[in-house]
C-alpha cells in the first residue's frame, strides 16, 4: 500500500513544463496515484527499507524460533528429535543429529539484519535527489530476500516433521517447583490471603517439598495444612502442571481451548491474505 505510487513524470526530481497527466499514466500503469513529491519519489527508497526492515524483523524471530529447536534437540533438553530431511550426520558422532537447518536460519537472521544496516547506511549520508551511491539498494534487497525465502522454507520443513517426546517435556516442565503460583494465586482466590502472605505460605511448601524430594502436588493435604490451616483438597486441582496451564484462560493464554482459538485465528488470517 505505501510503494504503490508511480513516480513516472518526476523527471530527474524537479517534474517537467511539459503537460503531462501523471494521474493517467499511474492509472494506466496500474498504480494507485501518483506520488505527491518529485523531489521525494526520485529520492525515496523507503520501499527498500520497509521490505528489508520487515524481512529483518522476520528474521529475528526465525532465529529465536530456530535457537529453541536448537536447544530442545540437544542432549540435555531431548524435547524433539529432528528428521534426517532437516538435520545432517556428526562427523565424529554416528548417533548425533546436527540441528543444521536450524543454524543455518540463526545464521541468516545476521545476514538479512546486516542488509537493512547497510542500505541504511548508504542513505544516511545522501542530499537530496539522486546519487549514484543509490544504485547499491538493489542488492541487499535481492539477497534479503533470497535468504529469507529460504529461511521460511526451511523452518517450514523442519517443525513439520519434528518428532516431540512429551514426556520428556513434561518432566522437564513439573522441575523447579513449577506451579507454586497458582498455589499462591489459589490462596488468594480460594483463601481470601493477601498476596504478600501467601507467598510466604507457599515458601514453607517449596522448603517442605525440597526436603522431602518430591512435587507440590505429591506433599500430603495433612502436610500442607500444616503449613496453613486455610488449605483444603481443592488444592490438588491446580497443583499440575496440566491443571496450571490449563486455567491461563485469558485471551492469548496457555490452556488448550485459547491456543486452539489463536491456531484458527492465524490460519483464517493467512487464508484472507492468500
Amino acid at each position: 500500500a505505501r510503494a504503490n505510487e508511480c513516480p513516472l513524470g518526476s523527471a530527474a526530481l524537479a517534474g517537467t513544463s511539459f503537460p503531462i497527466d501523471r494521474v493517467a499514466t499511474a492509472e494506466a500503469l496500474g498504480f494507485d496515484r501518483p506520488t505527491d513529491n518529485s523531489l521525494d519519489a526520485v529520492s525515496d527508497r523507503d520501499f527498500a527499507l520497509d521490505y528489508l526492515f520487515a524481512a529483518a524483523t522476520c528474521t529475528m524471530h526465525l532465529s529465536r524460533l530456530a535457537e529453541e529447536v536448537i536447544l530442545w534437540a540437544s542432549q540435555p533438553f531431548g524435547f524433539v528429535k529432528l528428521s534426517d530431511a532437516w538435520s545432517t550426520g556428526s562427523s565424529i558422532m554416528p548417533q548425533k543429529r546436527n540441528p543444521d537447518a536450524a543454524e543455518l536460519v540463526r545464521g541468516h537472521a545476521g545476514r538479512i539484519q546486516g542488509c537493512l544496516v547497510a542500505l541504511m547506511t548508504t542513505m544516511k549520508g545522501l542530499p537530496l535527489a539522486y546519487s549514484k551511491d543509490m544504485q547499491d539498494d538493489k542488492q541487499p534487497v535481492f539477497e534479503a530476500h533470497d535468504l529469507l525465502a529460504l529461511s521460511l522454507a526451511a523452518m517450514t520443513g523442519m517443525l513439520g516433521s519434528l518428532q516431540f517426546n512429551v514426556d520428556r517435556m513434561l518432566q522437564a516442565a513439573e522441575a523447579g517447583f513449577a506451579t507454586a503460583t497458582d498455589l499462591a494465586d489459589w490462596l488468594v482466590r480460594e483463601g481470601g490471603v493477601p498476596f504478600r502472605e501467601a507467598h510466604h505460605i507457599v515458601g514453607h511448601a517449596v522448603r517442605l517439598a525440597e526436603e522431602e524430594g518430591k512435587g507440590l502436588e505429591a506433599l500430603s493435604l495433612d502436610q500442607l495444612r500444616a503449613i496453613d490451616p486455610r488449605i483444603d483438597a481443592r488444592v490438588f486441582g491446580v497443583l499440575s502442571v496440566g491443571a496450571s496451564v490449563a486455567s491461563r484462560t485469558s485471551h492469548g493464554g496457555t490452556a488448550p481451548d485459547q491456543v486452539r482459538a489463536r491456531i484458527a485465528d492465524a490460519r483464517a488470517a493467512i487464508k484472507d491474505d492468500e
